[in-house]
C-alpha cells in the first residue's frame, strides 16, 4: 500500500510518499481500504510536533477517513468486510489502508458519498459536541462562530441552523463570509476589517450572543468574550491562530458567563455511548437532507503535502479531502 510518511518534524514539504506492507487486523480492529481522508488543522500541527498528540517518528498523518472494511479482527461484531464506514484514527488516514478500533468506526448508508463522509467525523463531531452537549445551544439562541469558513466553523454554522439558533458568522474576508451565508449564516462579521466587539453589539442590540464558538483563539478571543450575553457560554474549541489567549476572568463574573472547554477526542474516548448517540443524530440529519458535509476541494494522495500547505495558509474555505 502507498502512504504519506512523516520521517522528520517539519512543514508539509518534508512529507514523503512511500510503499509499505499491507495491514492486517488484530483483535478488536478493522482494516479499511481508504477511499477519502479529510485534512484538519491539527494535521498541520502534528507534523511539526506542535500538537498535544505526539506520535513517534516515523508515522502517517491523517485522523479521519471513509472507506470500505477490508478485514475484521477477532472479536469484531459490528463490522464485516465490504461494509462502508467512517472512522477516527488519530493517525494513519493519509494512506491506501488504515487500521481502526471497532469503537472508532461509524457505519455509513450506501447512498452517502464517501468524500462527504470523510469530512464528517472530526469537524461535525467536534461542533455537535461543542454546541449541543457543552454549549446547550437551543432554538432561539444567538450563536457567534469565529473562524466560520473553516471546517469546524462551517460545521458549527450548519448545526446551529438545524438546532434553530440565529447564527452570526465571523471570518477574515468577504469571500469567506459569502461562503458562510451560502451555507446558512444569518449575519456576518469581517473581523479583519471591522471592530469585532462593536459589530457584535450592533448585530445583537447590545444583548450579545448566547454562545460563542471559538476554534481560533488569539486576538479575537477577548473582544468576542467581552461581547457575550448574560449567562453566555464561551466554547474553547482550539487555537488555529497559534496563540492561546489569556481571558480576563472578571468578565466571566460580570457576565455571569461560562468558559467551557471542548476536547472532542477525549469525549470520544471517555463517553463513547454519548458520542455514538451524537453521530446517530447527525446521520439521521444527513438521511433527512438537513445536513450535508461541505467538501470544497479534493486532492490525490500524491498531492497531500500541497493540501496540508493550503490548509496551513487558509487558502481553501470549508473542508479539504484526499481521495485514493
Amino acid at each position: 500500500m502507498r502512504a504519506v510518511r512523516c520521517n522528520q518534524h517539519g512543514l508539509p514539504s518534508t512529507l514523503t510518499i512511500e510503499t509499505l506492507p499491507d495491514l492486517h487486523a488484530e483483535a478488536g480492529e478493522v482494516i479499511i481500504d481508504v477511499k477519502a481522508a479529510s485534512v484538519n488543522f491539527p494535521d498541520v500541527l502534528i507534523i511539526q510536533n506542535k500538537y498535544q498528540f505526539k506520535p513517534p517518528l516515523p508515522f502517517t498523518p491523517g485522523a479521519e477517513l471513509a472507506g470500505v472494511v477490508r478485514e475484521a479482527g477477532a472479536g469484531v461484531t459490528r463490522f464485516r468486510p465490504g461494509m462502508r464506514v467512517a472512522a477516527y484514527t488519530a493517525q494513519g488516514a493519509f494512506a491506501e489502508q488504515v487500521r481502526a478500533n471497532e469503537s472508532a468506526c461509524i457505519a455509513l448508508p450506501d447512498d452517502v458519498d464517501l468524500a462527504d463522509a470523510a469530512a464528517f467525523t472530526i469537524a461535525y463531531g467536534t461542533s455537535y459536541h461543542a454546541l449541543v452537549d457543552r454549549g446547550a445551544l437551543k432554538a432561539g439562541d444567538t450563536l457567534l462562530v469565529l473562524g466560520a469558513a473553516g471546517g469546524v466553523g462551517l460545521a458549527a454554522v450548519q448545526i446551529g441552523k438545524i438546532v434553530g439558533a440565529r447564527v452570526i458568522a465571523a471570518a477574515s474576508s468577504a469571500e469567506k463570509l459569502a461562503f458562510c451565508k451560502e451555507h446558512g449564516a444569518d449575519d456576518v462579521i469581517d473581523y479583519a476589517n471591522e471592530d469585532l466587539r462593536e459589530r457584535i453589539k450592533a448585530l445583537t442590540g447590545g444583548e450579545g450572543p448566547d454562545v460563542v464558538f471559538d476554534p481560533v483563539g488569539g486576538g479575537y478571543a477577548e473582544p468576542a468574550f467581552r461581547g457575550i450575553g448574560w449567562r453566555g457560554r464561551y466554547l474553547v474549541v482550539g487555537f488555529a491562530n497559534g496563540e492561546i489567549p489569556k481571558l480576563p476572568l472578571n468578565l466571566a463574573l460580570l457576565k455571569g458567563a461560562s468558559i467551557v472547554g471542548v476536547f472532542w477526542g477525549d469525549h470520544m474516548r471517555r463517553e463513547p455511548q454519548l458520542a455514538d448517540k451524537d453521530f446517530a443524530t447527525m446521520v439521521d440529519w444527513i438521511k433527512a437532507g438537513k445536513l450535508r458535509p461541505v467538501v470544497t476541494k479534493r486532492y490525490a494522495l500524491d498531492e497531500t503535502p500541497q493540501a496540508l500547505d493550503d490548509m496551513m495558509n487558509r487558502r481553501v474555505a470549508g473542508k479539504i479531502v484526499i481521495e485514493m
